[in-house]
């Protein structure tokens, strides 16, 4: 940059070229080459069940002290995913989801989107009333907690909706769901 300011002091600054082409080019193109075919038909849970198929004993997660395979984390999303459907999420029904950053929120995520459900994001750092008024404009039937997000809602809030808890898995099959009508 020196160098350049020197050579052309009447050039701006935001103009000089600060790397070498060399390195302007690995940092800039060579590693950000990321694009990768995938099947546009598909949808999100659906990309991470093939890949849970590939390799199901590698780590898929790892928070905190807890460390979730493939295979682990596809099974608990989908306990949750089959008791999302029995109690009626279907494609593009609602569930909003209030809760700390945890491996129960992946969890949560995922078994919405697996349900065919579209998932209301609920900050529990933001202020009470503003997540009332998300939750009662947004509309869900139903909310997945956690005690961060119980607090934050409040009971009043969530006494017209089912709720749930992503860290309490219902004993029901761990295989994926399978929901008629949902597509990409």
């Amino acid at each position: 940059l020196a160098d350049a300011l020197e050579a052309t002091p009447d050039t701006a600054v935001q103009q000089l070229q600060v790397l070498p082409e060399a390195e302007r080019e690995l940092l800039l193109n060579t590693w950000n080459a990321t694009q990768q075919a995938y099947p546009s038909n598909w949808c999100v849970h659906q990309l991470f069940e093939a890949q849970v198929e590939r390799t199901p004993d590698a780590t898929a997660l790892v928070y905190e002290d807890q460390t979730f395979s493939y295979a682990q984390l596809n099974a608990q999303a989908n306990r949750l995913a089959h008791q999302l459907i029995e109690l009626g999420v279907k494609p593009d029904v609602r569930v909003a989801i209030c809760m700390q950053r945890s491996a129960a929120l992946v969890v949560g995520l995922l078994a919405i989107l697996k349900a065919g459900g579209a998932y209301v994001p609920l900050d529990p750092s933001y202020p009470g009333e503003r997540l009332v008024h998300i939750l009662a404009d947004a509309g869900p039937n139903m909310v997945l907690v956690d005690a961060a997000g119980r607090a934050a809602l409040g009971e009043a809030a969530l006494a017209s909706c089912t709720v749930l808890d992503p860290a309490t898995l219902p004993a029901l099959p761990d295989t994926n769901p399978s929901v008629a009508g949902l597509t990409a």
